[in-house]
This record gives C-alpha cells, sequence and structure tokens, in this order.
C-alpha cells in the first residue's frame, strides 16, 4: 500500500486514509515541508503559506490500537527525490538579527549533495512522525507528546520509533524529510526535500508511556518538547527515568547517577527564538539484556 494522501495536523478527527494491522509494511509518499512549492533560489519563504507547512502523509488506522497501547513505527527505507532546499525562515533561529532571507537549492546524487563547494553524506531521515492526540488538534510543524515534528536527525532507516495510543486507531502519519540535518536545525530548516518511506508498524498492547522514545543501533532515546528548554528536559529525563528504572530494577536516584556517568542529552530542533516548541532527546546506551519496551 502506498499512501499519499496529505493533512495538516494530527488529529483524532482526520479520516483515516487506510488500515494495517500490526506487522504490516506501508509506504509513504511525501511532500517536503514546503509542500513542494518552492524549489527555485529566486523563491523566498516570505511568499510562503504557513498552513501548508509540514504536510504529512496519512492518516492509516491500525487495527486494535487503543489509549494505552504504544504503536512502533519502524523505518525500512528513505527514498528522497533529486533536489531539495533549505531555507532561512523570518525572526526564526539565533542569528536572526544578522541573516538574510535566503534559499539555496541543493542537488542529491549518489549518497551527497553539495553546499557551496563542499560535499555532504546524505543522511536521509524523518523530520514528522507520529499518532494523533487524544483531543485538540496539533499542526504538524509543531512537536508533542503524540510525535509531530520531532525533527530527530537520528530518525533514519533502522530506527524504531514508540509512540504512545491516545486515539482509536493510532492513525498514525509522517512527513517532512530531510536529505541531512543537523542537530538542532539552528536556521529552522534541513534540507527540505520529498520522497517516500518504508515504515512497518507494530502495536505493543498495554504499555504506559507519556512521550515517544527512539531506539537506534546503539542507544534509546526519550524525546520530549516545550517552549522552555528546563521543561522539556525535564519530560524527556522522567520518561527515560521511569523505562530505565523499571527495565534496571534501580530506584529514581540510581538512575539519576547513571544518567550523568552515561547518558547524553541533545537538541532535536532548538532554532530559538521561534514560535516552535524545541524538542530535547536524553539517550543511554542500549544493553541487549535489558530492553527499555518489550513487545
Amino acid at each position: 500500500m502506498i499512501i499519499s494522501s496529505v493533512v495538516y495536523a494530527f488529529d483524532p478527527k482526520n479520516s483515516p486514509v487506510g488500515k494495517a494491522k500490526s506487522g504490516d509494511t506501508l509506504v509513504f509518499e511525501t511532500m517536503d515541508c514546503f509542500s513542494n512549492e518552492i524549489s527555485r533560489e529566486d523563491q523566498l519563504i516570505t511568499t510562503f503559506d504557513y498552513n501548508r507547512a509540514n504536510p504529512a502523509a496519512g492518516p492509516i488506522f491500525v487495527d486494535g490500537a487503543e489509549p494505552g497501547d504504544v504503536l512502533v513505527a519502524e523505518i525500512k527505507a528513505i527514498d528522497l527525490k533529486a533536489q531539495g532546499v533549505v531555507t532561512t525562515l523570518p525572526e526564526v533561529g539565533p542569528l536572526c538579527d544578522i541573516m538574510q532571507v535566503r534559499t539555496k537549492v541543493l542537488k542529491v546524487a549518489d549518497g551527497h549533495t553539495e553546499f557551496n563547494g563542499l560535499k555532504l553524506p546524505v543522511k536521509p531521515m524523518v523530520g514528522v512522525i507520529g499518532v494523533a492526540p487524544a483531543q485538540d488538534p496539533v499542526p504538524c510543524g509543531f512537536p508533542g507528546a503524540h510525535g509531530g515534528n520531532l525533527d530527530c536527525k537520528l530518525m533514519g532507516v533502522g530506527a524504531r520509533a514508540y509512540f504512545p495510543v491516545r486515539a482509536p486507531g493510532a492513525l498514525f502519519q509522517l512527513g517532512d524529510l530531510h536529505a541531512v540535518m543537523g542537530d538542532g536545525e539552528l536556521c529552522g530548516t534541513g534540507l527540505e526535500i520529498a520522497g517516500k518511506v518504508t515504515v512497518t508498524l507494530t502495536l505493543i498492547k498495554k504499555t504506559p508511556l507519556d512521550w515517544p522514545i527512539l531506539e537506534t543501533a546503539d542507544q534509546w532515546h526519550a524525546m520530549a518538547s516545550s517552549l522552555d528548554f528546563g521543561e522539556a528536559l525535564k519530560a524527556a529525563t522522567r520518561q527515560l527515568c521511569a523505562l530505565v528504572s523499571k527495565a534496571y530494577g534501580w530506584d529514581a536516584t540510581d538512575t539519576f547517577f547513571y544518567f550523568s556517568l552515561w547518558g547524553d542529552l541533545a537538541a532535536n530542533q532548538a532554532c530559538q527564538p521561534c514560535p516552535v516548541p524545541m524538542v530535547l532527546r536524553v539517550s543511554i546506551p542500549k544493553r541487549a539484556d535489558k530492553p527499555l519496551i518489550r513487545a
């Protein structure tokens, strides 16, 4: 099944465009974050309608998914188009007071792109991914406990993302691909690009989770968002603490010690000032004998 229908919000009232069972693999065909409307360097973000930002393909209704469950999305493949754009955004990012509004068009070929004569390896990732919130809709450009615009550069092939189900059927959707993006996404965009994403969806019943969790080859990551750095940090750390305490049999204090000894903190997206909340991730190494979430 190929899903190409577009929505601009995560919303429990969105009509699903298809159904899936736990274990099904689907292909999502996505536009870039500008709805494919900016393709030349003479086109500036000042002409763009932000109501059409970050379109997501979907949503997909997952049979049997109920509030209190977890939906796992494993990214199997990301196939990019041959051209993407990177732009500055007015009044967004730590250098917004000295930068110009500008668009650059970059080609993608043979696993690389070129920026100002520098050859950069492409590392495809999914920016917008998640499930419907419990009640109020959330625009696709914003993150939250449901997922959404997480902008995590580790959300690439082989990664497994765990989302707390809040609405019947989960209503999974994704979009906003990047050919390459640095932690923090400081100017507000990565190399924004259209493409296709192959995902396997798996349902885990009756598993409490407050915020999205990402599993990569060597680490577990808890992700949380807020306009306030301290609040995002507290939420991500508490979520990871709850999982580690249960899996390792430690109390909160010993877990806190461990985070300070062997954990990591990074910003997925922190292009402040910005109306979009920042997204932080707190990470620890994986141990084969102590999985944080069991299927």
